[in-house]
């Protein structure tokens, strides 16, 4: 698992990868009972780490060929041993994370050797819960669309607003049928790679990492 090498296959059929950033240092959740900053990934639910459990997910799919786990350099060692002690075997792979997710994950394309015709998905680490069918519908969606998204229908109801010096003023109601709440992102390998050469920041620009589904819609893809 150690080393920079390219991740690569010769299947000359079309291919599925996937991209697990895991790089975070959970500044945003206290865990009871250990560190303030303890990294979610690392989190046992049931007894599992929720990396783990992640992994397990995407390997559940016969159709997946290569997991790509991207984490601090510091973690590497840890992860490893976690991937052996569950036996996940030779299709996990990892790399270096960064400081941002958007830098995880350009690290872990770097790594994969894609055709045009190979499909990417790209899902947050520490969202264990996600099933192998939706993670096939997805799959389904990206080779037909080039592009795909998970969402869950809104149950909130939800009001357009105008802001002003007296605070939010409701100007609408939006209809729930056209509303998604949008989960963690799965993308095709084209779309990732032109994404992620448009978004990459010049070396004297402010870097401040965009959200892949802003990205997606400014492409305006399905």
């Amino acid at each position: 698992m150690r080393g920079k090498t390219l991740i690569l296959y010769t299947s000359q059929v079309m291919r599925v990868f996937v991209i697990l950033p895991a790089a975070g240092i959970g500044t945003r959740m206290a865990a009871g009972g250990t560190s303030p900053a303890a990294p979610k990934q690392f989190l046992e639910v049931g007894g599992v780490p929720v990396l783990v459990r992640s992994v397990k997910a995407f390997l559940a799919v016969p159709r997946v060929d290569a997991v790509c786990v991207a984490v601090r350099a510091s973690e590497r060692e840890r992860v490893e041993a976690q991937m052996l002690e569950y036996n996940l075997g030779a299709r996990v792979h990892m790399v270096e994370g960064g400081d941002h997710r958007q830098q995880s994950v350009g690290n872990a394309l770097a790594a994969l050797e894609c055709d045009e015709d190979d499909v990417v998905l790209v899902h947050d680490a520490v969202r264990p819960l996600i099933d192998p069918v939706i993670i096939e519908r997805t799959i389904d969606a990206v080779i037909k669309h080039g592009a795909a998204i998970v969402g869950l229908p809104a149950v909130d109801t939800i009001k357009q607003v105008e802001r002003t010096a007296d605070g939010a003023i409701v100007t609408a109601t939006i209809p729930r049928e056209r509303i998604v709440q949008a989960q963690p992102q799965n993308w095709g390998s084209l779309s990732v790679r032109a994404k992620r050469n448009r978004s990459q920041p010049n070396q004297h620009d402010s870097y401040r990492p965009q959200r892949r589904e802003n990205i997606q819609e400014q492409e305006s893809l399905p």
